[in-house]
């Protein structure tokens, strides 16, 4: 069985994800808010890594 489910997404692909815009995404993955991997001359953003992103925002929310 298998899954179609993609581990890196471009920034692009990322910023959809989140519903955010192109600029900002790179933003948190250059601030290492979100966790990317180069791969040859792209920059990859680990789809798990959105969720934990997500899941951090909610804790400062709660916190606040």
């Amino acid at each position: 069985m298998t899954t179609d489910i993609q581990l890196l997404l471009s920034v692009e692909e990322a910023a959809d994800v989140l519903r955010l815009g192109r600029t900002r995404t790179y933003e948190l993955v250059m601030t290492k808010k979100i966790q990317s991997v180069k791969v040859g001359r792209r920059r990859l953003v680990v789809r798990s890594s959105l969720l934990d992103f997500v899941q951090t925002l909610l804790l400062e929310q709660d916190s606040a």
